[in-house]
């Protein structure tokens, strides 16, 4: 396995992990459960970790496509730009619920707040994961960048008026 393949493995978990967590954090507000917080918590924390992994192999995944046909620099340093703010939030959102995790723990009384702040932090940085995902695909996905022909949507629509 070259670079490019290591990153394409992991570059996918720091998306998944939040979004699965924010999905265990609200069942565990909703049911009022303190040991499912505190799974989506770990989570977090778990998404967090993948997001230095997706980091520690991007540059290694540069320099493999970016003399292949189709790739644009343009397009790599979008993407890299947007993977950094993605991956500090990340980080950040690792450093919140290690905090939830300790105030869960410690039965502290604002630890109902922290598990909400956390959720609506996991919300922010879903919104960077969206945008790091699609400036990564855009690279060597022409279909999905913005001005991608509509040739399905042409051929589709061609096709129903017959």
């Amino acid at each position: 396995m070259n670079d490019a393949h290591w990153h394409l493995v992991v570059n996918h978990l720091p998306i998944i992990f939040p979004m699965a967590a924010l999905i265990v954090l609200a069942t565990g507000l909703v049911s009022k459960s303190e040991a499912v917080k505190r799974t989506a918590y770990l989570l977090f924390v778990i998404g967090a970790l993948t997001s230095a992994a997706a980091m520690a192999t991007g540059e290694g995944a540069e320099e493999v496509v970016e003399n292949l046909n189709g790739v644009s620099e343009n397009y790599i340093e979008t993407h890299e730009e947007a993977a950094e703010t993605f991956a500090l939030m990340s980080y950040i959102l690792g450093v919140l619920s290690i905090i939830g995790l300790w105030a869960n723990f410690q039965k502290k009384s604002f630890s109902k707040w922290v598990s909400i702040a956390v959720a609506l932090f996991a919300l922010v940085v879903l919104f960077f994961a969206k945008a790091t995902g699609t400036t990564g695909g855009e690279i060597r996905h022409s279909e999905i960048r913005a001005n991608a022909p509509a040739v399905g949507i042409e051929k589709h629509q061609e096709h129903e008026h017959e």
